[in-house]
């Protein structure tokens, strides 16, 4: 009876990620009688999937939620899908690869929708006062490799699992470093940002909502 939580490691020179912070904060929490494992995965194209395919098979979770940072998004975005495409933009994973325009899994499905309920997560944020929208688009980095991996390994092994991906904001810290860094004090903008107490009480409610499908 566990809920599998995932967030990713620091990247791209940042020394902190929200979505490690809020793992680290809720494993080891209760919802509605079910344990809360929460784990750091590596930002890594090669490592990631390898790990979380790992935790699946440790804990055979009722429930998974991925998260993952999306500095620059005003709220949480909770996702729609994802695609079958690995590529990094302009930012390399932390052991250096850089895909560009690559399939995921070739000769296989476009892409896949997240299984846990993503308008009613959506709607029970946004009554909880928690800015939040539904997101059709997780990028094509390390985040939406996150859904589409394990939502396709999922079908394979025929594994009924409600199964979807978060993508959070900044905290104010993060967005602070990131004014400093781009000279904030000389006219840049500053990033959207959510206090991490806010962040965390948005996944215990997704994870809520989802136990209730």
């Amino acid at each position: 009876m566990t809920l599998l939580l995932t967030g990713y490691e620091p990247f791209g020179g940042d020394d902190e990620n929200p979505s490690a912070m809020v793992a680290r904060e809720l494993d080891g929490e209760e919802i509605a009688g079910h344990e809360v494992v929460g784990e750091v995965l590596p930002v890594e194209f090669d490592a990631a999937f390898e790990e979380m395919q790992e935790l699946i098979e440790t804990h055979d979770p009722t429930a998974i939620v991925a998260t993952g940072l999306a500095a620059g998004r005003a709220g949480i975005s909770v996702e729609r899908v994802g695609i079958n495409v690995n590529d990094c933009g302009s930012t390399p994973d932390n052991a250096g690869a850089e895909p560009r325009n690559e399939r995921i899994r070739n000769g296989e499905t476009a892409g896949y929708f997240a299984t846990l309920p993503v308008v009613s997560v959506v709607e029970s944020l946004l009554d909880a006062g928690i800015p939040a929208h539904v997101s059709n688009t997780a990028g094509t980095h390390l985040c939406n490799n996150a859904l589409y991996s394990t939502r396709a390994y999922l079908d394979r092994q025929n594994r009924d699992v409600p199964m979807g991906f978060v993508h959070l904001p900044c905290t104010p810290e993060l967005a602070a470093k990131h004014a400093k860094d781009g000279d904030g004090t000389s006219g840049a903008s500053v990033q959207p940002s959510m206090p991490l107490s806010m962040q965390s009480d948005a996944i215990r409610r997704t994870l809520e909502m989802t136990l209730k499908i």
